[in-house]
């Protein structure tokens, strides 16, 4: 798996990119100007990180996703799964409903999810 672990900055910088995709480099550092306040350089330099992790791409001055807000996130999930309950989704639901009841409806969901996933 890469590493998509970003700051908070780059994560607002990934949130405008998913926001607004395809979006020419000249919009987005319109855009990163207005919303952090950054130089164009500034803006050039973390989308040439986050193309190196393989997040985004910048071809011919068009600049898209090659990983989705939701992949962005499933990933981020299953990693912290992995890291903090050896990768155990049990576990994690466990820890997790012991602080927050869960309502009806997330159970009910949750029942979903297991029935269009099951391996049979």
């Amino acid at each position: 798996m890469n590493d998509y672990k970003l700051g908070e900055i780059e994560r607002r910088f990934a949130d405008i990119v998913w926001d607004n995709e395809p979006l020419s480099s000249g919009q987005l550092t319109q855009l990163c100007a207005q919303r952090l306040d950054w130089k164009k350089s500034t803006t050039y330099t973390v989308l040439r990180k986050l193309c190196g992790k393989g997040l985004f791409q910048n071809q011919g001055g068009q600049v898209t996703s090659l990983v989705s807000r939701q992949q962005f996130l499933a990933l981020q999930s299953e990693k912290f799964v992995e890291d903090a309950f050896g990768g155990s989704l049990p576990k994690f639901l466990t820890a997790f409903s012991t602080q927050k009841k869960l309502s009806p409806e997330e159970i009910q969901e949750i029942q979903k999810i297991i029935e269009n996933n099951r391996g049979d």
